[in-house]
């Protein structure tokens, strides 16, 4: 049954909204927990200014997942060094008893689980507008801007393109999703009016999608000389910073494609999409088979301490090890990783083909070139490497020579056997790496998939190979 747009919204504000007795349950948790903060600032000698940030100030959250954001404030006289540990410990006293997590952005911040509560304590410098010494100390200014121009029907709209972009996998600023961020939704909405025409907007963003609510430049080329990214929401409170720049090509693609999606089909699925089930193995061991390809999986243990800095350097890891197999001639098809962020950490590159020829063939240079072709000749005529030549085909010196690697998972195994340095790989991915290394192919890699549940979901999916929204 096909259901209208306002139908859909109807009945995603229903799930969205908090209730009463939910902002009162926030609201008091808030409450206590910048108590505590204060005084265990008090208990350090800090002297710091507590306030509530983030969507709980702004009242932009969503029922099923609040998070509450609390921010200490320090005078700029408080070193550096103080700022990160300091504070660190007295956002460990305010929440001693409950699950703690830290977290990384320009400097350590902690995250607690408090009620079923998420809650951030960020540490920021207490400075006048422009003035900032630490990547944090804007919150507070876009708290109070947002709270300023969003009104209570404004912040509804948020939330349904918050619940939107949760459903189609592109909301969250931290490096694993390199998507859009909660302040980056209440500015798209204050920009375009609402959640349905912040969709119907980006069906038509071009690249270099330029939006500056406040009109800090005069000309949109005077700001595309500050700005390179794909998308670009200059920051109301900072014209010489872009919200959207953690927005990554291919999440901005993902929302542009699903917003065209929705508004040609609307269905409650985009806003909460079918839960993912797992292969069967039988059928899953089916699936690979029919691709024909060989999907190899790179497994290793350990885990960096703070999930930032991990997936920051999973990626850029992963981009070392594609570039890597694509230098020595196999056909990368898609590539991708997953990590519980505990213990296991697996890299996927899907090959072509597993195996290459031994030879292949070299193209020497034209006979016009008499210097070059002597130097071809005394490298590859009568040498070990050759296989057969040289030869002259078309007017120029051909050889066929031997791969040195004609296995990949040969060639992964020796360039990751000291932890893959030597080829670009992440400093504590390969501390990682040379000590629990794992290479896989295909079936090889039931046992792994058995073992871990989140892991089999995420290989389903890639091997489905499509968004959920779009089944």
């Amino acid at each position: 049954m096909a259901f209208s747009i306002e139908e859909i919204r109807a009945e995603v504000l229903k799930r969205v909204n908090p209730s009463e007795s939910d902002r009162k349950k926030v609201q008091e948790l808030a409450r206590k927990l910048t108590e505590k903060v204060k005084v265990a600032a008090r208990e350090k000698g800090v002297e710091a200014n507590v306030r509530v940030e983030g969507s709980v100030a702004k009242n932009t959250w969503l029922r099923d997942c609040p998070e509450i954001d609390v921010f200490i404030q320090v005078p700029t006289t408080t070193p550096r060094e103080a700022f990160g540990t300091v504070c660190l410990e007295i956002e460990k006293k305010a929440t001693e008893g409950y699950r703690q997590i830290e977290r990384f952005a320009e400097h350590p911040y902690l995250e607690a689980v408090i009620d079923d509560v998420y809650v951030n304590i960020v540490p920021c410098y207490s400075v006048k507008k422009g003035e900032w010494a630490s990547a944090t100390d804007r919150t507070p200014f876009h708290t109070d801007y947002v709270k300023l121009h969003l009104n209570e029907q404004m912040g509804e709209e948020v939330r349904l393109l918050k619940r939107f972009m949760k459903g189609v996998g592109v909301y969250g600023a931290e490096i694993k999703v390199g998507g859009f961020s909660g302040y980056l939704c209440e500015l798209l909405v204050l920009n375009y009016g609402s959640f349905t025409e912040v969709l119907r907007s980006a069906t038509n963003w071009k690249e270099r999608t330029i939006i500056d609510y406040e009109r800090h430049y005069e000309e949109i080329e005077d700001a595309k000389k500050v700005f390179d990214e794909p998308l670009v929401m200059v920051d109301p409170v900072d014209k010489g910073r872009n919200v959207a720049a953690a927005v990554r090509k291919e999440r901005l693609d993902e929302f542009i494609a699903a917003a065209r999606a929705f508004l040609k089909n609307p269905d409650i699925k985009f806003f909460y999409p079918p839960e993912t089930e797992a292969l069967n193995t039988t059928e899953l061991l089916n699936r690979i088979n029919a691709r024909g390809s060989a999907i190899v999986f790179i497994k290793f243990e350990g885990a960096a301490p703070v999930p930032d800095v991990l997936w920051g350097q999973l990626y850029r890891s992963q981009r070392a090890l594609r570039k890597t197999i694509q230098h020595h001639e196999f056909t990368v098809l898609r590539d991708d990783v997953w990590s519980n962020e505990k213990n296991v950490n697996i890299f996927i590159f899907e090959v072509e083909n597993r195996l290459l020829p031994n030879m292949k063939r070299h193209l020497g240079p034209p006979l016009k070139n008499k210097a070059d072709c002597e130097s071809f000749l005394r490298k590859h005529a009568g040498a070990d490497s050759t296989v057969s030549g040289p030869l002259i085909e078309e007017g120029r010196w051909v050889a066929d020579v031997k791969r040195r690697y004609t296995d990949v998972v040969k060639l992964l195994k020796e360039k990751l056997g000291d932890g893959g340095r030597s080829v670009g790989v992440a400093e504590l991915v390969s501390e990682s790496v040379a000590d629990s290394l794992e290479v896989l192919v295909n079936d090889e890699a039931l046992k792994l998939y058995s073992a871990h549940p989140e892991f089999a979901k995420f290989l389903t999916e890639y091997i489905e190979g499509n968004p959920r929204w779009l089944t």
